[in-house]
């Protein structure tokens, strides 16, 4: 099975660490342009010069907040000046936030809801008319299993991202007619820079290995997946071996959430 991308433009955003940056990283081995999104140029210049190391594509950083309209419309059009059409978007953009929801004030909920899900909807709106028109797109939105099993204090991230996949499904219906292609990937432990933020904050003088072990036995897998693991579902879903796949709303979880 060929999973090819050669001359197909991809948009990651939250593109220069952990999952994204992995992600770009096997569309550009594929062959695809990528273009990668992220607040600060600094980890966006790291991630730019290690994709290039290995792949011979274009590669273009933009630095953006797209939990902003204003930060997205800058991502979206920066992209497509310096790639040309976007083939392959990738909503990617997000934190882990969560709490008891009493202590959850409307900040933070419109904080989390501009960042995961309208960030989606805008690049969306302003991918789809193109890929209809082409009769071709792929557009994968990164949630986490907390969308089909939320957990007792787990908003307000587990409500953004079921309201994620219920937008994966809305346009997945409108797009299928036209060949857009529109998936959810959702996330469970997998390593990324978000946990080595948190160990570093929790360690208790645990290394970081010990403590992705110990995450790992919640796990019916028995251990925490990689970035890498990840983006090789991402890229299966974006190339043309996904081609029949629409609308669908991915575990890659090691067995761990209770939802199918």
């Amino acid at each position: 099975m060929q999973m090819r991308m050669n001359g197909r433009n991809a948009l990651i955003t939250g593109g220069s660490l952990g999952i994204g940056r992995a992600i770009a990283k096997n569309f550009a081995g594929a062959g695809a342009n990528v273009a990668i999104v992220a607040r600060n140029q600094g980890p966006l210049d790291e991630a730019k010069a290690d994709i290039a190391a290995t792949a011979n594509v274009k590669v273009v950083t933009v630095a953006a907040d797209v939990g902003t309209a204003d930060g997205c419309r800058k991502a979206y059009e920066s992209a497509s000046s310096a790639l040309g059409q976007i083939d392959v978007l990738v909503n990617n953009a997000g934190t882990s936030q969560r709490g008891p929801f009493l202590e959850i004030t409307d900040e933070l909920w419109q904080h989390d809801l501009d960042l995961k899900l309208f960030a989606a909807i805008r690049l969306c709106r302003q991918a789809f008319p193109g890929m209809k028109s082409r009769r071709w797109g792929r557009i994968i939105n990164v949630l986490n299993i907390g969308a089909k099993a939320p957990l007792a204090t787990s908003a307000p991230t587990s409500v953004s991202r079921a309201a994620g996949m219920a937008l994966t499904k809305v346009l997945s219906g409108e797009g299928a007619p036209h060949n857009v292609l529109v998936n959810a990937l959702l996330v469970g432990n997998i390593e990324s820079n978000q946990w080595e933020k948190r160990h570093a904050v929790e360690n208790k003088g645990r290394a970081l290995g010990d403590y992705y072990a110990e995450m790992g036995k919640r796990i019916p897998m028995g251990r925490v997946g990689t970035s890498e693991e990840f983006a090789n579902m991402a890229l299966f879903l974006a190339s043309d071996a996904g081609s029949y796949i629409t609308g669908t709303a991915i575990n890659i979880d090691g067995g761990m959430s209770p939802v199918v």
